[in-house]
């Protein structure tokens, strides 16, 4: 067991530097990124949530197609990749680099790393479960598809999609000031109040 630790974070090291020299151009700006996300300063969530809502805005005014949508994010993704490398050094001086940046751009890319990890082993535990439990796969995949189509079909895309990219960008702050566990355990207690209530009925 020890040694499949041991390997365990061998590998989690391995693929953490991997990503790390990947994505070395791009260390100022990650860090920039993850102090917004993380909402160091209290106007960071409005001006985040004014810079998607302007982003959106523009979107739902120019009204385009789904290829020219689509081709205009890889076309900015593309200028992204070449242009923040380049630039970067200069705007923020590679020379201001510290080992406190350097520490907290290795924390990014580890927990980058156990995403990744944790989505392929829920894609892993899917297969899996189609494999041992057919029925149950097939359930589970058609009530949730359903779902999601009903959910698509009551709400405009746009909005959906504000939405949604709205809660990923919010997500880091929220759960960094533990504003999800907050609202989760108070959840937790009203079910739990539910439940004791039911169980004091029946008996």
């Amino acid at each position: 067991m020890a040694e499949g630790d041991n390997r365990s974070t061998n590998l989690l090291a391995a693929e953490t530097a991997s990503l790390e020299e990947q994505l070395q151009g791009w260390g100022e700006v990650m860090l920039l990124a993850d102090k917004v996300l993380r909402w160091e300063r209290a106007w960071f969530p409005p001006a985040l949530l004014a810079v998607v809502s302007l982003v959106f805005l523009i979107i739902y005014y120019l009204d385009p197609s789904v290829l020219s949508g689509v081709s205009c994010f890889v076309m900015f993704l593309c200028l992204a990749d070449y242009l923040v490398p380049i630039l970067a050094p200069r705007i923020f001086g590679s020379n201001k680099w510290t080992t406190e940046q350097q520490q907290r751009f290795h924390e990014i890319c580890s927990s980058a790393v156990k995403t990744r990890r944790r989505a392929v082993g829920w894609w892993k535990r899917l297969f899996t479960l189609k494999e041992e439990k057919p029925k149950m796969y097939f359930m589970t995949v058609i009530i949730s598809l359903a779902a999601v189509a009903w959910v698509g079909q009551q709400v405009h895309n746009l909005l959906l999609t504000y939405l949604i990219v709205t809660f990923l960008l919010l997500l880091p702050g929220l759960n960094q000031h533990g504003i999800i566990s907050k609202y989760i355990g108070m959840a937790k207690r009203e079910i739990n109040k539910l439940l004791k209530q039911k169980e004091k009925k029946n008996e």
